[in-house]
């Protein structure tokens, strides 16, 4: 998962860099080793994560974990797709935390790269590799971070517990966070969910600008929307050509709007994010943190598309398929339309808006594929402030701001069981550098130790009952 929306948007924050926050170097030789180890393990959609998740528990047992707490789990019907959870015990002094991380990745093509995508190469002060930044750069962190506690001893307030999870890029039937939820809720209820999938910091030439913690995911969902009729010879057209009405009914959808609308964390972004404006920009952020917003100040921010995404529900056509051949009417025309709406809406209310935006009683609309929506997670104070302690201790100054992603992660599902959940990650990334799912995917090599050194720091300030 990108993480795109909120923080995406942050102007740049004026500042000197921090000095460089890594681990002791045995724990950072442990996650280069790690990192090797899990870059170099083709875990796509097609293969499935066995032995990754076979890596990741012998990992855990030769650092002394128990073999109970240990549990290598197989999807009964996709077993190539296993998931591992561990449980740290603590003291009980409260509920668990969970943290989440898909250890599956997006397929590459070798002709397609530069280097090999399935061998962890570094060069130029860069690790490349499929999966460097989404997300076995941070199923790493996780790793070392509960090698390093147990090394040393740590006892947590609270149990602790890590689930590997498999197959969050491809089908969502085979979701290892979704089946962990449904078939072993008991494994991983917590009080709090962190997902470090994507990267929280930014970077804007060489300068660190915010760390977004995110509350909230636009619901992800595809609609197709088709119209059909008789057919017919080329050599004789009629009016009810069904290119044409698709066509017509397409550039209706082009001219709607879905109403512009706030919540927590948009409003919590905006205020914060006020402080870095000037001008109208400035005053246009502070009103949207109220309630109610000035529409006039949603209208002019809407100019910029990434804050567009943010102000409301957004669909856009991303597919046509029509007729069959050349010299034949087209009995159908298809289009595809993705959307992603905002939490509060629902998939059914925004396909009755698409129908009646269209205005064509002869489209027929359907939803293709799962769909799962999510509510907002509120973006707590005191989660907040723990989270600031760690990054102002590691990156003086840099903002930390709530975000509501546009994509899509694993948060779905343990949003939806009632765990409130938070994509919290210490990677930074530059925002003209983005190579996720893409080709010669990397991650910087001091940006790498720092989110080791990150998640070991958050991990033990989460675990205290306070």
């Amino acid at each position: 998962m990108i993480r795109t929306g909120l923080a995406a948007l942050a102007a740049v924050f004026l500042m000197g860099a921090a000095p460089t926050q890594e681990p002791p170097a045995d724990n950072k030789q442990l996650a280069h080793d790690i990192f090797e180890q899990l870059i170099d393990i083709h875990s796509s959609d097609t293969i499935g994560t066995r032995e990754i998740a076979e890596a990741i528990d012998k990992r855990l047992l030769d650092a002394g974990f128990a073999p109970a707490d240990i549990k290598v789990l197989p999807e009964e019907k996709y077993p190539n797709q296993v998931s591992v959870v561990l449980r740290y015990h603590g003291r009980g002094k409260a509920k668990p935390i969970l943290w989440n991380g898909h250890i599956d990745i997006v397929d590459a093509r070798p002709e397609d790269w530069s280097i090999p995508p399935f061998k962890l190469t570094q060069k130029d002060g860069f690790f490349y590799g499929r999966g460097t930044s989404d997300m076995k750069d941070q199923d790493t962190a996780l790793l070392a971070s509960l090698i390093r506690l147990k090394k040393e001893g740590f006892v947590p307030d609270r149990d602790i517990i890590v689930a590997f999870t498999a197959d969050e890029e491809g089908d969502w039937d085979q979701d290892g966070m979704w089946y962990l939820m449904r078939a072993h809720r008991d494994l991983v209820d917590a009080a709090l969910a962190i997902n470090p999938d994507g990267a929280s910091g930014e970077i804007d030439h060489g300068k660190r600008i915010d760390f977004g913690v995110e509350t909230s995911e636009k619901t992800y969902v595809t609609y197709t929307m088709e119209v059909t009729n008789k057919g017919g010879h080329s050599s004789e057209p009629r009016p009810d050509n069904a290119i044409y009405e698709l066509a017509a009914d397409l550039t209706k959808l082009s001219h709607y709007r879905f109403p512009f609308k706030t919540n927590a964390t948009t409003r919590l972004y905006f205020a914060r994010m006020a402080a870095q404006q000037t001008g109208q920009r400035k005053a246009d952020y502070l009103a949207m943190a109220k309630e109610p917003f000035d529409p006039a100040a949603a209208e002019r921010l809407a100019a910029d598309v990434p804050l567009n995404a943010i102000l409301h529900s957004t669909c856009v056509a991303t597919m046509l398929n029509a007729g069959v051949q050349e010299n034949a009417l087209p009995a159908f025309a298809r289009a595809t339309v993705q959307c992603r709406i905002m939490p509060d809406e629902t998939v059914a209310g925004t396909m009755a808006t698409l129908e009646k935006a269209a205005g064509d009683p002869n489209a027929k609309w359907s939803v293709l594929g799962l769909v799962n929506t999510s509510p907002e997670s509120p973006p707590a104070p005191a989660l907040f402030a723990k989270v600031e302690g760690v990054v102002h201790g590691m990156w003086p100054g840099v903002p930390v701001i709530p975000d509501m992603a546009a994509g899509a992660s694993d948060s779905i599902f343990t949003r939806n069981g009632g765990i409130p959940s938070y994509g919290i990650s210490g990677a930074f990334q530059d925002i003209h550098d983005v190579r996720a799912h893409g080709r010669d995917e990397r991650i910087g090599v001091d940006k790498f130790y720092e989110s080791v050194e990150f998640t070991y720091r958050l991990m033990k300030t989460l675990s205290k009952a306070d």
